[in-house]
């Protein structure tokens, strides 16, 4: 319908936006300036505790510095109402005492209908009520009392019961004067197709009435009494009133519930939901019949940013579960997701919380796992990678479902996730007991370092033939690895540790935690370690082999032993890098002369690299010395005659 010009100019002068939207919060007085209009409180859109939610009354504006939801009046009752456009103008024009106009013919004529509709389903939520009490409604009252359900709770969900017989509420109704075609619209009965009397679509069932956001009733679902009935649960047909790709049972009283802080949980049938409402957990929902559509998804966030999906802990809850992670993925966004709670094998939430409690049920619902976690459970349970082939098939599976994530952000961190997920299934693990001894390990929250190797090894050091990177990283991997056994020593070395110029990420993030480390014995340290950064940087740091000949990680090491080889590590580390400064250097000057005073220099830093590299072992090369008193090989000698041949000059120098 289209409303005359100004109408909407009018509501909004008259409405006042705090007002409306103080139905939902609670302002913060000590944030709030109520005589301007400027009003705070914690958003109702997404549950914070601090008050970002914004309202200035003068504007007629409302805006979260938190989720950014932003709107007027109007859109905040469509928002918190769940409602379309006319009908939110409709209520706050009621509390304005605004007329509406009048609507087209057309529009007005389906207002009524639908008005009617609804008149007529409130009759049959009464008529199926007095039926469950009535002689008819043993039976089903006895099911009631065996699913333990309190009076109170039957009647808060106005549980009713559809009797055995063919006409029963299509007599009721009829005998009210309902005019039998709206009975047959609002999917109460059904026309024969043989000519005779309509009958009723719900029959010796169980009742549960399905209302909207509103209140209103706009369907039903009945369970069947007969064990042999085709179908178990029956939902009313599509009517002008009831789309259950876009209902939910129990919608609005649950998003009363969520609103207080209660946790939203996504349960499969009714009996679940009115099993959870009646333990505590009031902000229960149940899709109708079918897998969780993208419009119930939709309706979920409108409530909370992580609803939890709770479904059977049978194959077909698990299948359901999976084909909601698909529905939901191209809908992500940032803040907004779901999680999965799954049940005890064989058991629905109403069965868990009957066995075990409600703290059983609240327990399983706060450890929910996030949707990225059942997503790789789908795709690699049952499954074995033991070929490259196999391999690649999984990541090509899983690149196409991060590929329908529709936010870069998102998709960026679950490829991130997955990529973890992934190492943790594929890395490498070495079987026999020589390599896991080399290896070392990081087992029950205790750094082993890794066995000493034999006499064959030690003289093949990794040392010997390693790059200058590979030198820093194999004595920065010993002064982490000594403190981790060593964490008293933490505080003496703290300046050098600082300094440390770490290139690996492992090694930079043992290295700041060794900063903060306040532990005085290794197993704290570890166990710490492990808290802080996880597994992977401890066990990258004990696969290092060379470790095993470090007199101070070996079995009864003390700490003279750890800290003469810390000092010792660090002095290298700095003696290296003094030499590394003065190649530089030189070969910054013999681009332009060379001399005997550049000779110097370069022995000096080959006589420094030298006992850096090989510590204070005897030294069997053979030494000239030249004009300045320096010791210089007679192999650097060589190399260098051969250098400056080689770039047009000759040193005739001793």
């Amino acid at each position: 319908m289209s409303l005359p010009p100004g109408f909407l100019d009018e509501l909004r002068t008259r409405t006042s936006i705090s007002q409306v939207v103080g139905r939902k919060v609670i302002w913060d007085m000590r944030k709030s300036n109520q005589g301007k209009g400027d009003m705070w409180a914690p958003c109702p859109f997404h549950h914070e505790k601090s008050a970002s939610f914004h309202v200035d009354d003068k504007k007629g504006y409302y805006y979260c510095f938190g989720c950014h939801a932003k709107g007027d009046a109007i859109g905040f009752v469509r928002e918190t109402e769940n409602v379309d456009f006319m009908e939110a103008v409709e209520i706050l024009a009621r509390e304005a005492g605004m007329p509406m106009p009048a609507r087209d013919p057309q529009a007005q004529q389906k207002a009524d209908r639908n008005s009617q509709l609804v008149e007529v389903m409130e009759q049959a939520v009464q008529f199926y009520k007095l039926q469950l009490k009535t002689g008819a409604g043993a039976a089903a009252r006895d099911y009631i009392a065996g699913r333990k359900l309190a009076p109170e709770t039957v009647e808060r969900f106005e549980i009713g019961f559809a009797p055995e017989g063919w006409q029963n509420l299509w007599d009721h109704l009829t005998g009210k004067n309902v005019a039998p075609e709206l009975i047959l619209e609002a999917g109460l009965a059904k026309a024969s197709t043989k000519g005779g009397k309509p009958y009723d679509t719900f029959r010796n069932r169980i009742m549960f009435p399905i209302r909207d956001a509103r209140g209103r009733a706009i369907a039903f679902g009945g369970r069947a009494m007969d064990p042999t009935d085709n179908a178990k649960y029956l939902n009313s047909p599509e009517t002008p009133l009831f789309d259950k790709s876009r209902t939910l049972y129990n919608y609005a009283p649950a998003r009363e519930a969520a609103g207080k802080g209660e946790p939203l949980i996504v349960a499969e049938g009714y009996m679940d939901v009115i099993a959870l409402a009646e333990a505590g957990l009031e902000a229960t929902v149940a899709p109708l019949g079918t897998a969780v559509t993208e419009h119930q998804v939709q309706l979920l966030w409108r409530v909370a940013d992580e609803p939890v999906i709770a479904l059977d802990g049978d194959t077909a809850g698990l299948r359901a579960a999976m084909r909601v992670i698909d529905i939901a993925l191209p809908l992500l966004q940032a803040g907004k997701s779901l999680r999965f709670a799954l049940m005890p094998e064989g058991k629905d939430p109403d069965d868990l919380v009957r066995e075990q409690g409600a703290a059983a049920m609240r327990k399983r619902v706060e450890e929910a796992m996030p949707m990225v976690s059942l997503l790789w459970q789908r795709e690699t349970e049952g499954h074995v990678y033991d070929s490259p082939e196999r391999k690649a098939a999984l990541d090509k599976t899983l690149r196409e479902k991060i590929k329908l994530i529709q936010d870069p952000s998102i998709r960026s961190h679950y490829g991130e996730a997955i990529k973890e997920l992934r190492y943790q299934l594929f890395r490498p693990v070495r079987q026999d007991r020589q390599a896991q001894g080399r290896r070392g390990s990081f087992a029950k929250g205790k750094w082993e370092p890794p066995l000493a190797m034999g006499m064959s090894e030690t003289k093949n050091s990794l040392l010997a033939g390693a790059t200058d990177q590979m030198q820093d990283s194999m004595r920065i991997g010993v002064i982490l690895a000594v403190l981790l056994r060593h964490p008293q020593l933490c505080e003496e070395f703290e300046h050098a540790l600082e300094t440390l110029d770490c290139k690996n990420d492992d090694h930079i993030d043992l290295r700041n935690f060794l900063l903060r480390c306040r532990a005085k014995n290794r197993e704290d340290a570890a166990d710490d370690a492990l808290n802080a950064l996880g597994p992977y940087a401890l066990e990258s740091l004990a696969s290092h082999p060379h470790l095993g000949i470090v007199p101070a990680l070996q079995a009864g090491a003390d700490e003279d032993i750890a800290r003469m080889t810390l000092a010792e590590e660090f002095a290298k580390l700095e003696a290296l890098r003094g030499w590394r400064s003065e190649i530089a250097e030189a070969e910054e000057d013999l681009a332009h002369v060379a001399d005997e005073a550049m000779t110097w220099r370069l022995s000096q830093a080959a006589e420094a690299r030298r006992r850096a590299a090989h510590g204070a072992q005897e030294d069997t090369t053979e030494y000239d010395t030249g004009k300045n008193g320096a010791r210089i090989s007679r192999s650097e000698r060589e190399a260098f005659a051969k250098l400056m041949e080689q770039i047009g000059h000759s040193d005739s120098s001793e």
